[in-house]
């Protein structure tokens, strides 16, 4: 039962778009959009090695949609994020923990009404429930990768913009998968986290 649920290849990630010419059931343009990144998890991942190389060196050159989701868990997700030059990631607040590691730019972080500049190397958390906006005011993209505890997005999220990201999220589209907001006791219980690190 438990093999019906995991994915039967390992997730792998692009940091460039990923055009598919495989035909799709027409849901919504999101739907579609959703499609260019199909190698994605939808479902619980396995329990296998997940490696992101060149993550603070390689980032600047092969990075270019605002939002892009490279993994999610279910405990937490890991985001590629690129802010463009003047922009801005939104005033918001979140239900869930974030830590954002900035690889490339300059930007200032306000936090619960706090500023502080940012740069490459920096990293920021924001705690649950906490007001945030970061901003890029440098020259040059802002770069980061952020993990949320548990997810925020859904996992095959690709936003090339963050107006398309703004909309998803409104329409209720961008959504996390129930199974990466459940408790830790329901997870184990169905089977999916042994303290044992064995899986049939």
């Amino acid at each position: 039962m438990l093999r019906s649920i995991l994915p039967r290849t390992i997730p792998t990630v692009a940091l460039k778009p990923i055009v598919s010419t495989t035909p799709r059931r027409l849901f919504t343009n999101s739907a579609l959009h959703y499609a260019k990144n199909p190698k994605m998890n939808t479902s619980p991942p396995k329990h296998e090695m997940v490696y992101f190389p060149d993550m603070t060196t390689a980032l600047p050159s092969k990075s270019g949609e605002f939002r892009r989701v490279l993994w999610t868990g279910l405990y937490s997700q890991v985001v590629l994020m690129t802010v463009p030059v003047g922009g801005d990631i939104g005033d918001e607040v979140h239900t869930v923990d974030q830590a954002l590691t900035f690889t490339s730019g300059t930007g200032k972080a306000t936090i619960a009404g706090k500023d502080q500049d940012v740069k490459a190397g920096d990293l920021m958390v924001v705690p649950a429930g906490t007001q945030h906006q970061f901003v890029n005011t440098g020259p040059t993209p802002l770069i980061l990768y952020t993990i949320y505890s548990p997810a925020e997005h859904a996992p095959q999220t690709v936003h090339k913009t963050k107006e398309e990201g703004d909309k998803e999220e409104d329409e209720g589209i961008d959504e996390a998968p129930d199974w990466a907001r459940r408790p830790k006791a329901e997870n184990e219980k169905a089977g999916l986290v042994k303290t044992s690190g064995k899986y049939d």
